[in-house]
């Protein structure tokens, strides 16, 4: 396991895997901390902004570009490991429905409609732990040379 494929990257795709891994490690701490206090809440608007961040720095990272963030183009290559999948496609479906999810939650909190608020931020917190972080240990990703080598 090293840093050095990471540090290397773009300071766009640094800024979103480190978002990315504080808002998992500050998602599980919320898990595991009281709730309806007011750290509990403090802590739940900076894992929303680091969330925010790292869905909004996805849009602007990509694998190929042709004439813009959204050319027909962009989507046209696909994984080395899924060849089956075209890999920024489902990225991009899963950023809008995490992008939708999350106002969703932080609604329900000021509602506080508590049941609907703890299943969505858990739906969010897994989401992005189990479903995106699988497509970063794709082969041909960065977080994979993180920890697997090049």
């Amino acid at each position: 396991m090293t840093l050095e494929p990471l540090l290397n990257a773009g300071s766009l795709t640094q800024l979103h895997a480190f978002a990315g891994m504080t808002a998992v490690a500050l998602g599980v701490i919320q898990l595991a901390a009281p709730k309806g206090t007011v750290p509990h809440r403090a802590l739940g608007w900076a894992w929303v902004a680091l969330m925010l961040l790292m869905l909004a720095s996805t849009f602007q990272i990509h694998d190929v570009l042709w004439w813009g963030p959204f050319s027909p183009k962009i989507c046209y290559l696909p994984s080395k490991s899924m060849p089956w999948i075209t890999r920024c496609v489902v990225i991009q479906l899963l950023t809008i429905g995490f992008f939708l999810s999350l106002p969703y939650a932080v609604l329900h909190a000021r509602l506080r409609n508590l049941d609907h608020h703890r299943r969505a931020m858990i739906t969010l917190l897994i989401g992005v732990l189990v479903i995106a972080g699988a497509f970063t240990l794709d082969t041909d990703r960065i977080m994979h040379a993180v920890l697997f080598g090049p």
